[in-house]
């Protein structure tokens, strides 16, 4: 777990957790172990099942659930006080709109969705040659296109596949999440990031890695609350 979503997040300590798109569930038994009780969801049947093994192995309770998001309220029906997802989650979403009222329809009253992602602008550029070059448009149509030959998880060569990735703005994550009963309480735009994405990033003293001259934001947070009834 890094400092920037623990800063962001808060105390944890006695709340209810949904930890939406875990992956194999690392950062989720991290939240369970700053005191939260957290449930992690994941599309992945071996991802689910990787997460359950380890937080076994660990001796935690937190609980893992297989499910597509969107079909999610086939399968939960209960209120958190915290509503999570980072890093490289949002852009598999095809329906940014469908997926914030999923997200907000978990919150108790005063609960808060807490989201720590790559900004947006970052996937835009490329790297040549030392200079950062843009590539691509925030505004194209997707559903994009990208053919893989590793996983981002380790970066081992796979069988080589097609993904399909959605690039969502800051203004549309943030009207979504105002558009599913939320009220908007932070959001910043970061010029560091918890892992090298360009040859060019160095790494500071303080483990954050920066892109020399801090041009670019590389990462962006938003704390969203579900209003008191």
């Amino acid at each position: 777990m890094q400092r920037i979503e623990i800063e962001e997040v808060g105390d944890v300590t006695g709340k209810s957790l949904l930890h939406l798109q875990c992956h194999f569930g690392l950062d989720t038994m991290s939240w369970s172990r700053l005191g939260a009780r957290a449930t992690g969801v994941d599309l992945s049947d071996e991802a689910i099942e990787n997460a359950r093994a380890i937080a076994a192995d660990l001796g935690l309770d937190t609980r893992f659930i297989r499910s597509d998001i969107f079909e999610l309220p086939e399968t939960l029906d209960e209120k958190f006080d915290i509503v999570f997802t980072s890093y490289g989650a949002l852009v598999f979403m095809h329906d940014l709109d469908r997926w914030a009222e999923i997200a907000a329809s978990y919150l108790k009253p005063g609960g808060k969705v807490c989201i720590v992602e790559i900004h947006p602008v970052l996937p835009l550029f490329t790297e040549i040659d030392g200079e950062l070059r843009l590539t691509y448009s925030l505004f194209q149509d997707g559903p994009n296109r990208m053919e893989v030959a590793k996983t981002y998880a380790d970066l081992k060569p796979v069988e080589p596949h097609t993904e399909y990735f959605w690039r969502w703005s800051v203004g549309s994550l943030s009207t979504a999440l105002i558009n599913a009963g939320l009220r908007i309480d932070r959001l910043r735009e970061l010029p560091f990031d918890i892992r090298q994405r360009f040859p060019s990033m160095a790494q500071g003293k303080d483990g954050y890695w920066r892109l020399p001259g801090d041009p670019l934001p590389l990462v962006v947070t938003l704390v969203a609350t579900m209003p008191e009834q």
